[in-house]
């Protein structure tokens, strides 16, 4: 049977939870999780919280899901033991030196690979299970084709949500609420900008980043049969009315092997919606019908009151057990409980004695021994032996009752003998004091000039697709000393990645041996081909735990965070050559939507399209790999003249990143950061490297 994961993002919407049928709950406490606005828990509350899930069989899942500098990473290892000292079934994690830490701090501690990893293919599973995670949850954007095949032949467990609300862009590849706004979707603080207003032709009068909430209600018994084991309920920042609703409609759907119907479908739409629901990623049938926003509209007082009902009336989830009793001559009295785990619990009473008006049957001992309301129990069955002729007063019966309950509950809430370590930060390494050298990535072939490889970057970073259909520019750098690595697109399917793997084997006939990758399966399809890796932004470097794991799975260099403060890059523990991206458009957004076609009902993503904000801002849209859109800040990352602050910071290489450059441009630009020329760009940033982001 499917698991059924419900948010709780407070103490009433966890009791909400477990009372309308979760199998499992996930929380946060503290400010390490990626919704750190929501109430969530402290350290006292949270641990009340699991033994109230596991008495009643419902496991907690922690969530630590955020990228974490180097000074957080001692408190978050502390945080970590706590939570598994209390007994936390496993911990979701986006930040690969936040992994790292756990393996060291809690080798026992399951760990699940968050939706925030932006694992969206089998081999980001396989990598996955490769760094010790159990479980994986997938990226929202899949379709069931997909789904299916992950499911197929993953070695782990497969996760998927199920309801709730859609971010525009893959999980963890998000920067547009911290370029804009400092406010970190990485981090937890997420401001929600693609709810938001935007237009084209300079007019905000449209919704076109704010997607409907997901509901795959009808499609319950097609996930289960695909081998998913456990669907996700979103909504820790929701109202605790909401998460009963929809785990008491979910719970009650997966329990009886049946999809919602159009009442309960009502009650989903009712409890929250965004012009009601789409399941166009599951069917991959994206378009403009996917996108909705939230209407004012009054508050459905008898639904809640009836969704309260469920949770503030005392137990309504029941664990079954099984009931057994012994009443002989001449001996205690025995009663023991069994429950379905198979835990055992026994207790003896008063020796009975000889009965002198009424005997004592089994039918009556049964019907004491099954009365377990006020209980998290309901008796199944209940096996009495009871000797002719005896008697024994219905107080003792009771009483045995009683504590035979609450011996079986302390069993089903004792906690976990699990190993814990101090953690340690490791060697430290010192920064280089060699000054950065310039690397170039660009977006399309036509970027690369001879002009710009005669000013020797020491790395030029090309798309596999480019350098494939482009074999005279690879061999035009070669020819003129400059290294070329291809990079991997950020997203790409099982089933794009044929395609993927064509472009990289002729990259590697025309002499490339290097590969950039952005995510855990990118990293897997790459290593296995045999490529040398470089880390992308994309991979959240964020601290330096992360650079010694990137260094243990033989990564040549990593690129650090543009969400980072240039003081935090300089104190990195760089084990691994380290660059920082020095100029160019942010990336803020990969979408799986096309949203010019969903504007205008043509594939025009070979123009340079711009999105227009509510201030005037304009955002250009390219083309990503697949029929994607990347969206880039409307303001151009320089730091040409800022070189004395990021110069000695330690790092291997200063990237310049071209996105809609033409190729003049890309050389003046390299000739401005080389200290030729005086090219500057209309309107530039400087990004995050001067403001803390949080």
């Amino acid at each position: 049977m499917l698991e059924l994961l419900s948010p709780a993002g407070s103490q009433e919407a966890l009791v909400a939870a477990v009372q309308n049928g979760a199998d499992a709950v996930y929380l946060g406490f503290g400010d390490f999780n990626a919704r750190r606005n929501a109430k969530n828990f402290s350290e006292e509350e949270a641990a009340a919280a699991v033994s109230y899930c596991h008495l009643r069989g419902v496991k907690v899942f922690l969530t630590m899901n955020t990228l974490l500098t180097d000074r957080e990473l001692p408190a978050a290892a502390e945080h970590a033991a706590k939570a598994s000292d209390m007994g936390v079934d496993a911990v979701l994690v986006q930040d690969l030196g936040v992994l790292r830490m756990l393996r060291q701090t809690v080798p026992d501690l399951p760990i699940h690979a968050s939706t925030q990893m932006s694992v969206h293919s089998l081999d980001g599973v396989k990598m996955a299970a490769d760094l010790g995670i159990s479980r994986a949850v997938l990226a929202r954007e899949l379709s069931w084709r997909e789904i299916e095949h992950i499911c197929l032949h993953s070695p782990i467990e497969v996760e998927v949500f199920a309801h709730g609300a859609l971010c525009m862009c893959y999980s963890g590849q998000c920067f547009f609420s911290s370029v804009i706004g400092g406010r970190s979707g990485n981090r937890g603080l997420c401001a929600q900008p693609c709810r938001m207003k935007y237009g084209w032709n300079g007019r905000a009068d449209e919704y076109p980043l704010s997607l409907k909430d997901m509901s795959l209600a009808g499609h319950l018994e097609q996930l289960r049969k695909m081998g998913v084991a456990c669907v996700k309920l979103e909504g820790r920042m929701k109202r605790p009315e909401y998460v009963a609703i929809v785990t008491g409609v979910y719970s009650r759907a997966i329990r009886e092997g049946r999809e919602p119907t159009a009442e309960e479908l009502e009650m989903l739409r009712q409890a929250f919606s965004r012009d009601g629901f789409t399941d166009g990623y599951f069917r991959n049938k994206q378009g403009p019908d996917m996108f909705g926003i939230r209407r004012d509209e009054a508050e459905p007082k008898e639904l809640f009151a009836q969704a309260r009902s469920t949770y503030e009336s005392g137990e309504t989830r029941k664990e079954p057990v099984r009931m057994y009793a012994m009443i002989r001559s001449g001996e205690p009295a025995q009663v023991g409980v069994e429950d379905k785990e198979g835990r055992v619990a026994t207790v003896s009473g008063p020796v009975p004695e000889a009965a002198v008006n009424v005997p004592l049957t089994a039918e009556k001992v049964e019907g004491q021994l099954a009365r377990t309301g006020g209980t998290p129990y309901a008796c199944q069955k209940v096996t009495a032996y009871v000797e002719d002729g005896l008697s024994l007063p219905l107080s003792a019966l009771n009483a045995m009752r009683r504590e035979v309950l609450e011996q079986l509950s302390d069993q089903r809430i004792v906690l976990p003998h699990r190993a814990k370590t101090p953690f340690k930060a490791g060697v430290r390494y010192e920064n280089t004091k060699q000054p950065p050298v310039f690397t170039v990535s660009v977006r399309t072939a036509d970027q690369i000039s001879t002009d710009l490889l005669r000013l020797q970057p020491a790395l030029l970073y090309v798309p596999a697709e480019e350098g494939a259909a482009h074999p005279d520019k690879v061999e035009l750098a070669h020819s003129m000393g400059v290294k070329v690595c291809a990079v991997l697109p950020r997203i790409f399917w099982d089933s794009e990645q044929p395609a993927v793997e064509k472009d990289l084997k002729k990259l590697q006939e025309l002499g490339v041996t290097e590969a950039l990758v952005a995510t855990p399966g990118a990293i897997q399809l790459a290593r296995n081909m045999g490529f040398a890796l470089r880390s992308d932004f994309g991979l959240g470097v964020f601290n330096s735990q992360t650079l010694k794991e990137l260094r243990r799975l033989g990564f040549l260099s990593a690129t650090a965070s543009f969400e980072l403060h240039l003081s935090q890059i300089r104190d990195l523990s760089k084990a691994i050559p380290t660059e920082l991206i020095a100029y160019g458009r942010l990336p803020l957004m990969i979408t799986e939507n096309c949203i010019v076609h969903n504007h205008s009902g043509q594939h025009t993503c070979g123009n340079v399209n711009q999105l227009t904000d509510r201030k005037g801002e304009r955002f250009p849209v390219v083309k990503a790999y697949g029929c994607r859109n990347e969206i880039l800040n409307a303001k151009k990352l320089f730091l040409a003249d800022k070189q004395a602050d990021w110069a000695k910071l330690g790092i291997w290489a200063a990237r310049l990143h071209f996105t809609t450059e033409n190729a003049t441009e890309c050389v003046r630009v390299l000739e401005r950061y080389l200290g030729r020329g005086t090219f500057e760009p209309n309107e530039i940033t400087r990004g995050l490297y001067y403001r803390a982001v949080e």
